[in-house]
């Protein structure tokens, strides 16, 4: 069990054989199987987990199955939230950001499901279910979900600005809080300094793929 769960944290067959007599060899190749094949087409992938008995047909099932595996790709993850919506808003929830500056945990969000390339649609759900999580996960910080999502959008932006090569003349910090100051209430000049340091050392928000 232990080395399926390695690579697998959770699928919803581990709960109806902790006391049985079961081949985790070929659980692990079963899994493996599965994860090729999502890896290689999601729904395909999907219907395989269902089929095999793998992951019971729940948004939360499959929401606990791709937050904790590491056998699917980021980008597989995103192709098939952007048409499961309802596993996207609890896999969002599953993620803890507790304690965590705000870049940080823009970055931890976008290691886990890839960045869309466009914004909105999926982006823009993704960002305002991320902010609603975010200030549960981090009330004494006092900043509303409306604020954070301003932020992320202005966080986001400011990453392409500074590490894209093709933008010449970068937005200076200067800038930068005065643009977030006026546009995200409750904002002062110290957290929106901090914000821009965050992007200007560590770097862009959304990690690229490792595909």
């Amino acid at each position: 069990m232990g080395l399926c769960k390695d690579s697998w944290g959770y699928v919803s067959i581990y709960k109806r054989i902790q006391n049985q007599k079961v081949s985790f060899k070929n659980l692990y190749m079963i899994l493996d199987e599965a994860s090729l094949t999502f890896n290689g087409d999601a729904f395909e992938g999907e219907e395989y987990l269902f089929r095999q008995g793998l992951v019971e047909n729940s948004p939360m099932e499959i929401a606990k199955f791709l937050h904790l595996t590491k056998k699917i790709k980021p980008s597989k993850k995103r192709e098939y939230l952007n048409q499961r919506r309802d596993v996207l808003d609890k896999l969002v929830h599953l993620q803890n950001f507790e304690m965590q500056f705000l870049p940080n945990a823009l970055r931890n969000l976008f290691g886990t499901i890839s960045a869309p390339e466009q914004r909105g649609g999926l982006l823009t759900e993704m960002m305002e279910k991320f902010s609603e999580r975010f200030c549960l996960c981090n009330p004494n910080l006092g900043l509303s979900k409306d604020t954070v999502f301003v932020l992320c959008f202005s966080l986001i932006m400011l990453s392409v600005d500074l590490t894209s090569p093709a933008v010449k003349n970068k937005m200076s910090k200067r800038e930068f809080i005065k643009n977030t100051k006026r546009a995200a209430l409750g904002v002062d000049e110290d957290f929106a300094g901090h914000l821009y340091d965050n992007i200007y050392l560590i770097g862009h928000v959304a990690r690229e793929d490792t595909d």
